[in-house]
């Protein structure tokens, strides 16, 4: 009986094993690769156009600036900026303007 049962043990152990390996290299293989749709470059917050620090400063007035970027769409030639703002408790986001500086939804 006892070995009955490690046999019974062993074939489940390897069993579980082997389907545990298929499903791992099945879902590797299906998971897409994620790439960047936009192309921001890293900018001093002084090189933010006047329009959008004007926003920032009315609109945004509680959060602390840490970084800005910018990307230009070859098609148009208008610029998107990008600025990543930390709350007063802590929490960060990013908030896209356009030249005008008006805030652009989210995508």
């Amino acid at each position: 009986m006892k070995k009955l049962f490690a046999t019974f043990a062993l074939v489940m152990g390897l069993g579980t094993a082997a389907f545990a390996t298929t499903v791992n290299n099945s879902v590797e293989m299906e998971t897409p690769i994620m790439t960047s749709l936009n192309d921001f470059k890293p900018i001093e917050l002084k090189d933010l156009p006047q329009p959008v620090q004007d926003t920032l400063a009315k609109d945004y007035a509680e959060f602390l600036v840490k970084a800005a970027a910018a990307e230009v769409n070859e098609e148009t030639g208008d610029t998107t900026y990008q600025v990543t703002l930390a709350a007063p408790d802590g929490n960060e986001s990013v908030v896209l303007f356009n030249e005008k500086g008006e805030a652009l939804p989210a995508a």
